[in-house]
This record gives structure tokens, sequence and C-alpha cells, in this order.
């Protein structure tokens, strides 16, 4: 046999050895997945060395979750996130599991909500989470049912249906800590309210066992709806929460309202509220008369402090009040209600 047959013979076998070494590692990248496999193998371990969460959607919604030390923020408000919704995430992620497989073929990754997020027309939602060594990417589409949902790893073709479901937002202001201010209202011994509009009023009690708050001035010829009218108020900053942050204060020609919270140990709470659009913002200002709330001023101004906070229209409308909502509509004029008894 000739040299250049020999060669010949080793360079082809050489090729079968080489196509059939990449043909076995292509069998085991594209394994099947079997029910109960993780989806995110890995994950688990490590969820205590998770640094950062990316979520994003197609139409560019996106919220990033960084964590420092213990504690989470929602980088986009520079504010603290919800740890309890955070660590709720993480564990879903880390004990998704396969349920069944479904399809490879990228034209039906839509009917799934899988498809990769790149296209604002994409209806699913990717979640990166970032670790020191490693990032596990995943595409959260629609739900099964109230236990499953379908789901593909990012990049690769196989979509997959796996429980538990896992719920995720890209919306910011989902992922806040809503905590806001609780001032119970057994602690309220005035209020004044300043509204850009209207009448103002203070409203008063001499004890804590004192029924109803005494508001003042009342108009000449006027009176309250109810002894109690003004007693909601003392509440309206109890287990407050917010809807959505910024940092800043209100315009300088921004009408503004405030309500003074003021407590029988010390503390008094500036509340400035002003409207913008549909939204109801607010911002805090703390301070004290004595040492039994200094602490807790200084607290809630390093807290709050250049923030505004947006809040449930209901609850701004319970804190920032006129005198006139206090009071009994003025008499009809007696040629009015003629009239108005005529038409009918």
């Amino acid at each position: 046999m000739s040299p250049r047959r020999v060669a010949a013979l080793l360079a082809a076998a050489l090729a079968v050895i080489v196509f059939a070494i990449w043909l076995s590692s292509q069998r085991h990248l594209e394994r099947s997945t079997e029910a109960g496999d993780l989806v995110l193998p890995g994950l688990e371990p490590v969820l205590n060395s998770v640094t950062r969460i990316a979520v994003k959607k197609g139409d560019g919604t996106h919220v990033t979750l960084e964590r420092a030390g213990s504690h989470w923020t929602v980088a986009e408000r520079a504010w603290p996130a919800d740890f309890s919704k955070v660590r709720k995430l993480l564990l879903d992620l880390g004990a998704l599991n396969v349920v069944e497989e479904k399809t490879r073929l990228p034209a039906n990754y839509p009917r799934l909500g899988v498809e990769d997020v790149n296209s604002a027309k994409a209806t699913g939602t990717e979640v990166d989470v970032v670790t020191p060594t490693k990032t596990f990417a995943l595409i959260v589409g629609r739900p099964s049912d109230a236990k499953s949902g379908y789901v593909r790893v990012a990049g690769a073709e196989q979509s997959l249906l796996a429980a538990p479901t896992v719920s995720v937002d890209a919306e910011p202001k989902s992922w806040l800590d809503n905590t806001l201010i609780n001032i119970a209202a057994e602690r309220v011994r005035a209020i004044e309210e300043r509204p850009a509009a209207g009448a103002g009023f203070n409203a008063t009690r001499d004890r804590k066992e004192q029924a109803d708050f005494t508001v003042s001035p009342i108009p000449a010829g006027r009176a309250l709806t109810t002894a109690a009218a003004a007693d909601p108020i003392a509440s309206s900053m109890t287990a407050l929460t917010l809807e959505d942050v910024q940092k800043g204060t209100a315009p300088a020609d921004a009408k503004v309202s405030h309500a003074i919270l003021q407590t029988f140990d010390g503390l008094a709470i500036d509340a400035a509220g002003r409207k913008d659009g549909s939204r109801m913002l607010i911002t805090f200002n703390a301070t004290s008369t004595g040492k039994a709330a200094e602490t807790e001023a200084q607290q809630l101004n390093a807290r709050l402090g250049g923030w505004e906070f947006e809040i449930p229209e209901y609850r701004y409308s319970g804190i920032f009040r006129t005198l006139d909502d206090l009071l009994k509509p003025l008499p009809q004029p007696k040629n009015k209600a003629v009239k108005a008894s005529a038409a009918k």
C-alpha cells in the first residue's frame, strides 16, 4: 500500500473519530429532560450568594434588584426592595422543576410566551440571576394553571412546563418595600390642616381618652356633620403604604396642602401633599418637642427625607381635609328650594 493511500486512510479514520466525538457531545447536551429535573440546576445551592436580579420585557420595561449585605434595593428607584418578595422569587427559581418538555420550535414559542425578549411583541419576561461565578437566565412565559407555567432557559431550544408557577414583574414599583409611616391614632393629640385651597382648621383633644376631637374655627351658622367628624384624620397615617417613590421635593409653584399631626409624646409630622395628574404625592418632615420623640423624629427624617411618595388616592383624601369636608351643607336658599320643589 502506497504511503499516500495510508495517509488518506488515516485522515479518514481521524475524521470519523472527530465526528463521533462531536456527535456524542451534542447528544449529551441535548439529552431529554425528565420530570422532576431542576430547570436551573446549580442555582439552589448558591441562592445566598446572588448579587443581582435583572428582569426585563420586550417592551422595554425592566427592573434591577441589587443586593448589599442582607438588604435588597430597587436600582431604578434607589429605594429598598420588598425582601420577602425577592426571597420568594429566588426560592421558586431554585426549586423550579420540569413537569414535561414542550416545543423546541422557535415558531411555536409565542404560543407559550417563551420567545426571546428582544422583540417588542414578546409576551414573556426574562429573569437573569447573577452570582459571582455564574448567571442563570430564564424566560418566564404564560401560566398553564395555578401550579405550573411555561419557561425556557435563555439560549436553549427546549421549552418546558415547570412548577411551581413563577410570578415575576418587570415594573420597578411592584418590587418596592411599601412600608411608609405608622402613627397610631391613639397617639394623636392635635391636627392642623392647611389646604392649598379652602379653609383650614385645627382639631385637638386634651387627653387620649377623649372620644372626639374639638374642631375650630367653625363659621357662624355652620355645624359639624357629627361630633366625630375629625376623628378619622387621627388614623390617616396609621399603616400608611406607598405605591411609588421618587427623589426630590415639590416644585416651587406646586399647590401644596399641609397636614400636621402632633402626638402626646412630642412628635410632630408635617405631611405636605400635592396632586400631579392622577398621582397623589406626599413628603414628610418630622420634629420633636421633647426627648421622648427625638430619636423617632431623627429616624423618620433619615428614612423619608428628600423623597416624594405616591400613595393611594383614598389615603391622600383621608390625610388632607378641608373644613367643608367636616361641615353640614349650607341650607338651601328658600327661593331655590321652592323652584326645585315646583320642578318636581
